[in-house]
């Protein structure tokens, strides 16, 4: 069994064409025949069955793409560890974030780490919570910022970097806006504006206020940070986010209030695979994550 049988493999079982496979591949379709041919062979059964002008992967065959795409990634890394061991400073870092991390935290941190590392590329992937953990544990990324940060999931390791509040965000005009601090209740009768179900800045808020004694009525959500706070400018309802979200900058005509009762907190931190080390660009950006952070709650 060949490497590039397994690739030859992959890209049809993706594209469901040999001919579109081919093309992608830039190799000729009977080169790509030849070797699932061969590989059928060697493996004794039948891959794909053809519908049509497409063709379709058997059950087996079904089977046999969720391993070979595993297999696949381990050789990938292997190869980027054996890359990186020869030079460190020339390695690729794929990283997953949420959006409530994308517009200070993430820009901060790989600008310093690039001015000590400036050949270290990165491939960035922005995702919900639950997708980012995921992709972790596939070796989709190799390492995400979350908020909060995963306590009790055996397959991937944690570390935490900071914790902060959870602030309300109001309209300018709301009867709470001159008020230096809120109790959560006082705002059981708002409409609340938030992320969909799903997104755990969702799930923050509505135990919040379930921890104040009510449920919120929820109006309107969106699924950016600019429409949340474009949603409370506009007078639609209130929210409440994370302060680190609020960076340099409170949205026009809103006021971000803190919450006195209960005290609404999230942590913030980085994940990495439990499976597998990580490779010698990746334990140095991480090292340099968790230094950055300890240097700024030391002097803060």
């Amino acid at each position: 069994m060949e490497l590039r049988q397994l690739h030859y493999f992959m890209e049809v079982a993706e594209r469901e064409h040999i001919s579109e496979a081919a093309i992608h591949l830039h190799v000729a379709q009977s080169a790509i025949s030849r070797q699932i041919a061969n590989l059928e062979d060697e493996l004794g059964v039948k891959l794909f069955v053809r519908e049509g002008r497409n063709i379709k992967l058997t059950p087996i065959g079904k089977i046999f793409r969720t391993h070979t795409k595993t297999a696949l990634k381990a050789i990938e890394h292997a190869t980027k560890q054996v890359e990186e061991y020869l030079d460190p400073d020339r390695g690729l870092i794929r990283i997953g974030f949420p959006t409530s991390l994308a517009s200070h935290l993430l820009p901060t941190v790989i600008s310093s780490f690039k001015e000590n590392h400036p050949n270290v590329g990165f491939q960035l992937r922005q995702g919900s919570y639950h997708y980012l953990i995921d992709a972790v544990k596939k070796r989709e990324i190799d390492l995400a910022f979350l908020g909060p940060v995963p306590k009790e999931d055996p397959e991937v390791e944690s570390h935490i970097l900071f914790t902060e509040q959870i602030s309300a965000l109001i309209p300018i005009q709301h009867e709470l806006a001159e008020q230096e601090s809120i109790l959560l209740s006082d705002l059981k009768n708002d409409s609340f504006v938030l992320f969909p179900e799903g997104y755990v800045l969702h799930d923050i808020a509505i135990n919040a206020c379930k921890q104040a004694g009510f449920t919120p009525h929820v109006s309107s959500q969106g699924e950016d940070l600019d429409a949340i706070k474009g949603l409370v400018s506009a007078g639609i309802g209130v929210t409440l986010l994370p302060d680190s979200t609020f960076y340099n900058s409170t949205p026009r005509l809103t006021v971000k209030k803190p919450i006195e009762i209960p005290q609404v907190r999230r942590s913030v931190g980085i994940i990495t695979p439990m499976d597998r080390e990580l490779a010698p660009s990746e334990k140095v950006f991480y090292s340099f994550v968790k230094n950055f952070f300890s240097m700024l709650e030391r002097y803060q």
